[in-house]
């Protein structure tokens, strides 16, 4: 069947009807578990600038209540449509189980495109929007906690966070309504570099498994990896630039306009700037420039992270992919037709419902900071850096030799939030990798990793409402 046959939440079903088979779960609790719980739709009014007035479509959907809150960003995009929505909140319940967060999943949509709105329409769509989610309860820190996502962004969350702490006034826990705020109002260090961090260490910890590697005839290890991202949004910027800064070489950026390659290595962060200058990545010095940006899906590397838009690998292109990794950055880059073939083919595809889960790994820390009314590090940087200090003076004191300046800095550092948040995903993204590839290795049926990654999730759910006692 061709790709166009499958809907996006079509395709999330489709992939979880596939893992569903290797669990011992009865077909009534995987058919609650794979259904929406919740679906809002609204419609509401706006005036424009030019004092027209607009009604604009919007969604939320709470896939899952096994846990609570229900977690998932909010997107602003002219594509946005229920079933889009949908696909996306299934995942959030699946990746967040697999990274062992314990939201259940949701998501948000507003079907306008950002760019032809002043920065004044925005806030009033956002805030209605908001106004709208607290009347049919659909937000709060202990129901569902909306986040930033494709076309959203630390702005939005703050616009959302104020109407909601005027619409619940003297809620102590208010500020856990939404994530990805900026710090000044309690959001955390780390957050806006999350996804794409969590992206390089899944990719990182994949690299390092050695049957993996010698499968794939590849050395061990990230370093000198040729590595190709397309899209040089938030999530590809920061993937790019921690695969650089580990060693590996970027060797082609894509974006929308098109894409760049240099076989010996970009610099991701004089990319960007050269994009932020001439609004092009196109023509950046010393490297080729590639008119269609989906060609550069198909060149030759070692690590492939499209980290654009959905559905950009299909039954089509899939053969032409040479690629021996492809680390999914974006929701949904690959079909159902792309992932079969993938499969019989060898390629290690990490799916993005673990893979891209750093956002929501991180907003989880930001979440756990907002109820705690305490910033990260606070409690025990000092102590930390105090007693580090004292060891190291006793050490230099019995041998007699002194640590030079940078030593002695990097001994005594305590650590800072963003240390912790830093060292809180790594720790994540490291259990959750070995964790899908335990149960591909224990049942070596399973075609794939990320229909592995569905068994754990599926697993994991089902595993709780059998001991709520719901379904026996």
């Amino acid at each position: 069947m061709s790709d166009k046959h499958y809907s996006f939440f079509g395709a999330v079903e489709r992939s979880f009807d596939k893992a569903a088979r290797f669990t011992k779960w009865d077909s009534g609790l995987l058919n609650q578990i794979r259904q929406c719980n919740s679906v809002l739709q609204l419609r509401f009014p706006i005036k424009r600038d030019n004092g027209e007035i607009e009604v604009i479509e919007a969604y939320r959907v709470q896939h899952s209540h096994h846990k609570t809150p229900c977690k998932g960003g909010i997107r602003f995009a002219a594509e946005v449509n229920q079933d889009e929505v949908m696909a996306l909140a299934a995942l959030m319940t699946y990746k967040c189980t697999i990274v062992n967060v314990p939201f259940g999943g949701g998501k948000g949509g507003i079907k306008i495109d950002p760019k032809k709105y002043s920065a004044g329409e925005l806030e009033r769509i956002t805030r209605r929007y908001t106004s709208e989610l607290i009347k049919k309860n659909f937000i709060g820190p202990g129901t569902d906690v909306p986040a930033p996502d494709y076309g959203t962004g630390e702005r939005e969350m703050s616009w959302i966070l104020d109407t909601y702490v005027s619409m619940r006034p003297g809620e102590v826990d208010a500020a856990g309504c939404v994530t990805g705020k900026p710090i000044t109002q309690g959001g955390v260090r780390g957050r806006r570099e999350a996804t794409g961090l969590g992206v390089f260490y899944g990719t990182r910890e994949v690299c390092n498994i050695p049957d993996i590697m010698n499968k794939l005839g590849l050395p061990i290890g990230i370093e000198n990896k040729r590595v190709v991202v397309q899209g040089l949004g938030n999530v590809g910027y920061w993937a790019a630039h921690f695969f650089q800064k580990a060693g590996a070489k970027v060797i082609a950026l894509a974006e929308y306009e098109g894409a760049i390659v240099d076989e010996k290595g970009l610099d991701v962060e004089a990319v960007f700037q050269h994009r932020k200058k001439t609004g092009s990545i196109l023509d950046y010095p010393g490297a080729t420039n590639i008119k269609k940006s989906t060609e550069a899906l198909e060149l030759d590397c070692d690590i492939l992270i499209p980290a654009a838009l959905e559905n950009v690998i299909n039954g089509e292109n899939a053969p032409r992919i040479k690629a021996k990794i492809i680390g999914e950055g974006a929701n949904g880059p690959l079909t159902p037709e792309a992932d079969d073939h993938f499969a019989k083919k060898g390629t290690i595809v990490i799916p993005d419902m673990y893979l891209n889960a750093g956002g929501v790994t991180v907003s989880y820390f930001e979440w756990l900071k907002n109820l705690s009314h305490v910033r990260y590090g606070r409690m025990e940087k000092r102590f930390t850096e105090n007693v580090n200090s004292s060891i190291l003076n006793q050490l230099e004191e019995l041998t007699g030799k002194k640590s030079n300046d940078h030593a002695r800095k990097l001994i005594m550092h305590g650590p800072d939030e963003v240390d912790l948040v830093y060292s809180g995903l790594e720790e994540t993204m490291i259990n959750a990798t070995h964790e899908i590839m335990n149960a591909w290795r224990e049942n070596p049926a399973i075609p794939d990793m990320r229909t592995a990654a569905y068994v754990v999730a599926i697993n994991k759910v089902a595993t709780i409402y059998a001991e709520l006692g719901i379904f026996p």
